[in-house]
């Protein structure tokens, strides 16, 4: 686009005058065509992005006393239908996106989003922070968790529970195997993710400042996994637990299903992943954060992985798993939307506070960052070929190339099948 030069001088002296403006690089002319004033709208460089993926997760953050999350409001191009503006404070140093829910919806939303041109993003530091299901042996409800993981659990070959073989624990077989606890042989390359683990504790720490919320429900209905010592940490109340998260848009709910994606978890984290807690778009959301990366639009080592616990991923002893999630009154919901909240503003504001001291230049990572096909560089501490815990590697696997021979479905004859990037 061609502008004239007194066009191009009002623009300059615009960009002057806005500089004072820490989340603003340029604002608009006045008098000026619609086509030449779409050149002058602001672009917003945020320091914290809060990625939220329904609507009670987004209104927890509508007037707080620490800042006005609907001073600037934005629409852009490709978010959900339901959410398709992004709130940002008038300063622009903080910003929110509601995915909507589900993977498909995370990856449309934060692949436009990175896109936008309204946005420069590559300083930014991204906070997802929604509720998910826990995991009784690890958390509990109204707790708060930081990944460091997060795993596409149901990424898998499925089977209906009453057509499995005899010695199987569960339906789920990784992609190209024959068997649950074999390593996956097709790799697609969305199955893990590793952040750093050094934000990711420094964002605990923070959190840590918070006194978080529950409810008279959720303690009582905690006291019942007493039952089991396997779940001691079910008793306890809320607290800050750094553990991982497992990605699926099945809504499960049972032992069998859970203790299945927690093996899963550990197979694909090379037995360092602690299963937690549950999402349906985490995965989804640094997949398109991951290619935005590539691109230098966004630094990888700033995602921070929250998720507050709503809701146990299976029922304590002798309850009915369908119980467990269709009526019992667990009452986590509540305590985990307001502490999402409550944690996640201190995370906020530390990253805030200490942005000229520590956060502008970015956090170290001394952990490999990225994915299983080391696509940022670096070599990868899960997937094949990687030191599994206690010694000892996994199969190890050509993930650009390789090839293996697999049975056909008459069961005489071989093909080979493309493993690593299809």
């Amino acid at each position: 686009m061609r502008f004239s030069t007194s066009l191009s001088s009002a623009a300059l002296s615009l960009t002057a005058l806005s500089s004072a403006v820490s989340g603003l690089v340029i604002s608009k002319p006045v008098e000026v065509s619609a086509l030449e004033a779409r050149a002058f709208e602001y672009i917003v460089k945020p320091k914290v992005f809060i990625v939220s993926m329904f609507k009670p997760e987004q209104d927890i953050w509508f007037g707080i006393p620490e800042f006005d999350i609907l001073g600037l409001n934005i629409t852009v191009p490709g978010l959900s239908p339901l959410f398709p503006d992004v709130h940002c404070t008038e300063d622009g140093e903080v910003c929110q996106v509601v995915t909507g829910e589900s993977e498909i919806n995370a990856a449309v939303t934060i692949g436009s989003l990175v896109r936008s041109p309204r946005f420069d993003l590559a300083s930014t530091y991204w906070l997802i922070a929604g509720i998910g299901g826990g995991n009784p042996e690890h958390t509990t409800l109204g707790s708060v968790t930081f990944a460091k993981y997060a795993v596409q659990v149901a990424l898998q070959y499925e089977f209906d529970p009453r057509e499995i073989e005899a010695n199987f624990s569960t339906g789920y077989v990784p992609l190209g195997s024959t068997t649950p606890d074999e390593y996956p042989q097709n790799i697609y390359g969305t199955e893990v993710f590793e952040l750093n683990e050094n934000l990711q504790k420094m964002a605990a720490n923070f959190a840590r400042n918070a006194t978080l919320n529950d409810s008279t429900d959720a303690i009582a209905y905690r006291a019942m996994y007493a039952a089991s010592d396997a779940y001691k940490a079910a008793t306890a109340g809320p607290g800050i637990n750094l553990c991982d998260v497992a990605t699926s848009d099945v809504y499960y709910s049972g032992t069998i299903l859970s203790e299945a994606f927690s093996n899963f978890t550990t197979l694909m984290t090379n037995g360092s992943g602690i299963y937690c807690s549950t999402a349906e778009e985490d995965n989804a959301t640094l997949e398109a954060l991951l290619r935005a990366a590539v691109e230098k639009s966004v630094d990888f080592s700033r995602i921070i992985n929250m998720r507050t616990i709503s809701d146990f991923d299976r029922p304590y002893p002798g309850e009915a798993a369908t119980y467990n999630l269709f009526y019992a009154a667990q009452g986590g919901f509540e305590p985990a939307i307001a502490n999402i909240y409550l944690a996640g503003v201190k995370v906020v504001e530390g990253i805030l506070h200490g942005w000229n001291s520590t956060f502008a230049h970015g956090v170290n990572a001394t952990n490999y960052v990225g994915d299983i096909f080391a696509t940022l560089g670096g070599e990868p501490d899960f997937g094949p070929g990687a030191p599994q815990e206690g010694g000892g590697t996994a199969l190890k696997r050509d993930l650009e190339s390789g090839r293996r021979m697999r049975r056909s479905s008459s069961g005489k004859r071989y093909m080979p099948v493309h493993i690593g990037r299809v």
